[in-house]
């Protein structure tokens, strides 16, 4: 548990001791590579191959760090390092500085804050020919501009004398870089790489469920204060700051919705954050990024140590922490808050729930993102009994899995209205964003990798606004529903929107039932006519001389290239990927590249080309697909490598074909306790002539078409068999 500091006693946290101030700053074999632009195997090979490369300060044996100033300059020395960019400058002198990357991320933080707040100030400081006339003045300059930004109990604290006299460097080049990119672009570059750096430390709220999140609160109009009770890096309340921004520019705000937040009027962001590192950065993250808005952040434990008690905002947006068995049970049992009756030990997400209820003005909306499981405990059952009778629980709406960490449970969605003097009719609104009626159409491959945002803000939004607007919705088989809250108080009180919506018609219903049939016949049909006839051959296996893929890449007559590289760019379009599923099922490509991260620009994805053979390399299967025509452009996902035959040389189908051999993948695969790997560099052609190989190539071209008209025959016979199973058992199949 974080507690707020005052500044008379803030003077220890971040101090330095004497004797790590004068050690210089530090940098690992991954900062070299990033500075060289080359890989940490190539890091490796330098200090192997170069006796005079620099000696480690510091680090592990197996992790070890070095000076960043004896770095650069050898890197100069052998011209691998023309000069290191300011942003890489930055993150450097940062992750090395001896209070720590948390510490001197917030001294950085503060002055991008004073360079941005009072450009003439920081200009007049950094003017100081004096190292420590600068570190010796800055302290009161930056407790002056962060108490006037996010007010008198802020948590960004430490920044004494003694914690910035080693900091000097990092100070001038961040406000350099402050005035290069600007101090927003600097602060998120530099936020940005190190929350990439450290996953396994913070818990993100990714962004499509965070904008979902802030428009659902926005349906009632714009807000003017805004809580995040456990904000994290400040995802949502930037997210409802944007949003709010949209509103009241004339987005999308119905005529006579709402009275929340006078137009033009200034909006507050109130958050608390129990790590205290992370509050005090998602304040300076919220302070440069949203600077018309008035940023309150405490560092405190939300539910035994609320930094707001009094606050009516008009809207709550929490991600809270999940299964969290000490969150004060035992010393939290006649809190006011407990309204709709005290959690149990094991329901810390329905104390979340009632908090922020607790912090809503009458009509304000709230809305979190809540395990599947809080809807169906029994250990809840009570609590959710009195939401759905009082009117405050409005709508749960089910998402896809993979929406927000954890990332294998489809997370729920629950939207509140704290209930006024005359609550609404209780009814409920169940959605289930992830179901069949929001997916890809009908056999089409549905993405693997994360959900498809704009079809599950379309179909949560809709339904929600229409809810709220005429308390009632038309029902949706599969998608949405809204039940009268009598019906669902039962001896469980089950909210899981799984349960409560009717199937979607069998299939698409008796029509859609009889076209699969048709299709299937027809299908039926090609594959007895593509059926091959073993034709005779040798007596025995042919004696080829032979070559591998290793020696044909060198020599040039095919290039070699692994996947999972690459990064969707921001705000563009960016290929689907074509993952080891896709290419084992023989599907289209069915992936999305992830996000580039904050800290730097998109990478460039691996695009297949057509006449490309692509080989999975995990599984023990035997398998190699020839890229056409449908499938370039698409990128290469993870575990799979890319041969790409010079035409000249090889012909790719005659290539796929002997690559698929089971004699040929047994003796290039590699065995592991729980997998197969395949070395695609040891898999064995026979070397013939061009005219020869295409006379196979042709061959394993038609058992491709086999093959593929034997999957389809297989999915439309699944597809029917279900499809029939499932309309006899809801009646819209008869059995005559």
């Amino acid at each position: 548990m974080a507690h707020n500091a005052s500044p008379d006693n803030a003077t220890d946290t971040g101090t330095v001791p004497a004797r790590t101030q004068d050690r210089p700053t530090e940098v690992t074999a991954a900062g070299i590579a990033r500075l060289a632009g080359v890989g940490r195997a190539a890091v490796s090979n330098w200090r192997r191959r170069h006796a005079d490369f620099p000696k480690p300060v510091g680090g592990t044996e197996t992790s070890p760090a070095f000076a960043l100033r004896d770095i650069e300059q050898w890197l100069r020395d052998q011209g691998k390092l023309a000069e290191v960019p300011l942003r890489e400058r930055v993150w450097q002198q940062l992750v090395g500085h001896p209070a720590g990357a948390a510490a001197a991320l917030r001294q950085a933080g503060a002055v991008l804050l004073l360079a941005h707040d009072r450009p003439a100030a920081w200009r007049q400081l950094r003017a100081a020919a004096d190292d420590a006339e600068l570190t010796g003045v800055l302290p009161a300059v930056l407790d002056a501009v962060l108490a006037a930004r996010l007010g008198p109990g802020h948590p960004v604290r430490g920044l004494t004398r003694e914690a910035l006299a080693p900091s000097a460097a990092l100070v001038r080049a961040t406000g350099d870089l402050a005035a290069a990119d600007g101090a927003a672009a600097a602060y998120d570059f530099l936020l940005g790489r190190h929350l990439d750096a450290n996953p396994r430390q913070y818990t993100l709220t990714p962004p499509g469920p965070a904008a979902l999140m802030a428009e659902l609160a926005a349906v009632a109009g714009p807000s003017g204060t805004v809580l995040d009770p456990a904000c994290g890096a400040g995802a949502l309340l930037a997210a409802a700051r944007e949003r709010t921004a949209e509103e009241r520019d004339g987005g999308e705000r119905d005529a006579g919705e709402g009275d929340a937040g006078e137009s033009g009027a200034p909006v507050t962001l109130y958050g608390q954050e129990a790590d205290a590192d992370l509050a005090a950065l998602t304040a300076l993250r919220l302070a440069l990024g949203v600077p018309g808005a008035q940023v309150r952040v405490r560092a405190a434990d939300t539910l035994r140590a609320d930094a707001f008690p009094d606050l009516a905002a008009d809207a709550v947006l929490v991600h809270p922490p999940f299964n969290e068995r000490n969150w004060g049970h035992d010393e939290l049992a006649y809190d006011p808050r407990w309204e709709y009756g005290f959690p149990a030990r094991t329901e810390s997400e329905l104390a979340w729930v009632q908090h922020a209820l607790a912090r809503l003005r009458e009509g304000g909306t709230a809305v979190l993102l809540m395990p599947p499981a809080a809807a169906s405990r029994r250990s809840g059952r009570r609590i959710r009994a009195d939401l759905l009778r009082r009117g405050a629980l409005r709508a749960v709406i089910a998402l896809p899995a993979g929406a927000a960490p954890p990332n294998g449970v489809p997370l729920h969605l629950w939207v509140l209205r704290k209930p006024g003097t005359t609550p609404p009719a209780p009814q409920l609104l169940v959605v289930d964003a992830a179901g069949p009626g929001t997916g890809p159409a009908a056999g089409a491959p549905a993405g693997r990798d994360k959900p498809d945002w704009q079809t599950v803000r379309t179909t949560a939004v809709e339904a929600w606004r229409t809810f709220d607007r005429d308390g009632g919705i038309e029902e949706q088989p599969g998608v949405r529903r809204s039940l009268a809250a009598i019906d669902l108080l039962d001896d469980d009180v089950d909210l899981a929107p799984a349960r409560h919506l009717p199937p979607p018609a069998a299939a698409g219903g008796p029509a859609e039932l009889a076209r699969i049939r048709e299709r299937l016949t027809t299908t039926l049909a090609r594959t007895t006519a593509l059926t091959p006839r073993p034709d005779g051959g040798a007596a025995g296996p042919a004696r080829w001389p032979l070559t591998t893929v290793g020696e044909l890449a060198r020599s040039g007559a095919l290039v070699l290239r692994a996947g999972g590289a690459g990064t969707a760019p921001a705000g563009g379009a960016a290929p689907a990927v074509l993952t080891d599923h896709d290419v084992i099922g023989g599907d289209a490509p069915s992936g999305t590249l992830p996000e580039a991260p904050a800290s730097g620009p998109a990478e460039e994805p691996v695009l297949l080309q057509a006449g490309d053979v692509v080989v999975p390399v995990l599984g023990g299967g035997a398998v190699a697909r020839v890229t056409d025509d449908s499938t370039a452009g698409a990128a290469l996902g993870r575990n799979l490598t890319l041969l790409r035959p010079d035409p000249a040389a090889l012909d790719p189908w005659f290539l796929a074909g002997f690559l698929r051999g089971t004699a040929n993948n047994r003796q290039a695969s590699s065995y592991a306790s729980t997998a197969t790997r395949l070395d695609v560099r040891r898999l064995q052609l026979p070397r013939l002539p061009l005219a020869d190989q295409r006379r196979y190539g042709q061959r394993f071209r038609d058992l491709a078409a086999f093959e593929g008209a034997l999957r389809l025959s297989a999915r439309l016979g699944e597809q029917l068999v279900q499809g029939l199973h499932d309309g006899l058992t809801d009646g819209s199949v008869t059995p005559d």
